[in-house]
């Protein structure tokens, strides 16, 4: 059988765009109804889901807080509970005062002891008062105490260690002194004034002193003939 084309080409052509318009309409409403589709699904979650979650929570927040309200001494567990939070703070903020005696000793001389002893943490001062051999010894714990350093070695994010070095001492005087007659072994008495670094009491921090090596006369090296520290002599009474 024979067929024949009838049709002229700009017919053809019609066809074929009507045929493609009608496509990409039903494709448009396909598209247009999923958005639809979702944006009514996400709608439903925000406005219903969400909200009902939300009112839950809140819910259990409210419950929970009437249960320990209900509890006995509620407020003296959570003052203690506090209070426990806050030891290590208090446990790094306070200073390592019983540095002091090793730090003294590295600085006195053999032939210099120790009396009476005041710190103030506080504004960071040290005031001391005893006897020596002579105002020499004295002279040179001043000095000493004026070169002590303390050394820092930490180690960083990366592991590598650094050291960091300072003046621990500073603002030496020597407030007072005297000389007693009668006194065979230690003749001189002295007061001495001096600020100090507060981190050498840093009870998180590792510091040593260091003493430079020309400075040094002190009992590290030295035999010490008498005790460091020595108690303030007082007066016997007369017998009757």
């Amino acid at each position: 059988m024979i067929q024949f084309n009838l049709l002229p080409d700009v017919k053809l052509e019609y066809v074929k765009a009507k045929r493609a318009k009608h496509l990409v309409v039903l494709v448009s409403v396909v598209l247009a109804s999923l958005a639809v589709g979702v944006m009514m699904v996400l709608f439903f979650g925000v406005n219903v889901v969400q909200k009902r979650h939300l009112n839950n929570l809140s819910k259990d927040i409210t419950e929970k807080s009437d249960q320990l309200k209900q509890e006995k001494d509620i407020d003296k567990i959570l003052t203690v509970q506090n209070q426990l939070n806050n030891l290590n703070k208090l446990h790094d903020a306070k200073p390592a005062a019983e540095r002091m005696g090793d730090y003294l000793e590295k600085v006195t001389p053999h032939d210099v002891a120790i009396s009476t002893l005041s710190v103030d943490f506080g504004v960071n001062t040290l005031k001391f008062d005893g006897k020596a051999t002579s105002v020499k010894s004295v002279n040179q714990m001043i000095d000493t105490m004026k070169f002590a350093e303390y050394k820092l070695t930490e180690k960083g994010e990366d592991g590598k260690s650094t050291t960091t070095t300072g003046s621990a001492f500073s603002s030496v005087v020597l407030a007072s002194f005297d000389r007693a007659d009668g006194e065979e072994k230690m003749p001189v008495t002295y007061e001495i004034t001096a600020n100090f670094d507060p981190l050498i009491f840093n009870v998180t921090k590792k510091i040593s002193l260091v003493i430079p090596a020309s400075k040094i006369t002190t009992q590290s090296v030295t035999e010490r003939p008498t005790p460091l520290f020595q108690p303030t002599s007082t007066s016997k009474p007369e017998d009757q």
